[in-house]
């Protein structure tokens, strides 16, 4: 990078600026790459990718409005309901992604393993 910083002319100032930049990205991408990990998404699926054509009960401007995770800094929550194939476990994925994408931890479940989970542990 001092070599770049060299041909391109740069200050000590601004090769300095350039170093602290790459050094942020590197670890805002190295943060973003683990909190995918953690959040155990089934897939990798994004907005951009859904159909909301195929799906026209799905109000495209409020999946849009809750992709800037303004609810999860009120408190809160989401539910996607309705029957099997319709996207809900597309937008849970994409919304997800967009809630780590601006900070936040995230960990899918499905309804089935989380009832599943708190039935073994009421039991024990």
């Amino acid at each position: 990078m001092l070599d770049e910083a060299a041909r391109a002319n740069l200050s000590a100032r601004e090769t300095l600026i350039l170093l602290c930049e790459r050094e942020i990205a590197r670890k805002d991408h190295r943060r973003i790459d683990m909190a995918l990990k953690l959040a155990h998404f089934p897939a990798v699926k994004e907005l951009a990718g859904f159909d909301f054509e195929a799906q026209p009960s799905i109000d495209p401007k409020q999946i849009r409005d809750l992709a800037a995770p303004r609810w999860i800094a009120n408190g809160e929550n989401v539910l996607l309901l309705g029957p099997p194939g319709v996207g809900k476990t597309h937008l849970s994925i994409a919304l997800g992604r967009e809630a780590i994408l601006a900070g936040y931890t995230v960990q899918f479940t499905t309804a089935t393993t989380l009832v599943a989970g708190l039935a073994k542990a009421h039991g024990e």
